[in-house]
């Protein structure tokens, strides 16, 4: 079970990363990356940063590649604005998550056309939001 020391740990080291790659971070490799979450391991020696990036799989791979070899600038970073007795060692990877969701929501999206396809040719009247009429003029 997570504590909450160590989700608001997580936050802060959140926060620090995704600043740091915004506004100090110089690597033309990393690019369009949002920070989604971060895993902080219990003893708060190791922290897994979970990154999302647009693009196709090769840029997201050499986006990742870029980030493991900034760890160090970014670990820094994280040492001089939170104040903690281990410094974490940062390591990246990509989160699925985004990618997933837009997938889900495509198939959710051929579904419904799908079925109103389907209603369409049965011949069921289908609702029209066009056919209502219009609402009445204002007057005072």
């Amino acid at each position: 079970m997570t504590s909450r020391r160590l989700l608001k740990a997580a936050e802060a080291i959140r926060e620090v990363v995704s600043m740091a790659i915004l506004t100090e971070l110089r690597d033309p490799r990393v690019r369009h990356v949002t920070v989604t979450s971060v895993e902080v391991a219990p003893d708060m020696r190791s922290a897994k940063v979970f990154v999302s990036v647009m693009g196709d799989l090769g840029r997201q791979q050499l986006c990742v590649r870029g980030l493991n070899n900034a760890a160090g600038f970014l670990q820094s970073k994280i040492a001089q604005r939170i104040d903690t007795r281990y410094t974490p060692r940062l390591t990246f990877a990509l989160d699925d998550g985004v990618k997933k969701s837009l997938e889900v929501a495509r198939i959710l999206k051929r579904i419904a056309d799908e079925r109103t396809a389907t209603t369409d040719q049965d011949g069921a009247a289908v609702e029209d939001e066009s056919s209502e009429p219009p609402p009445p003029p204002y007057s005072e």
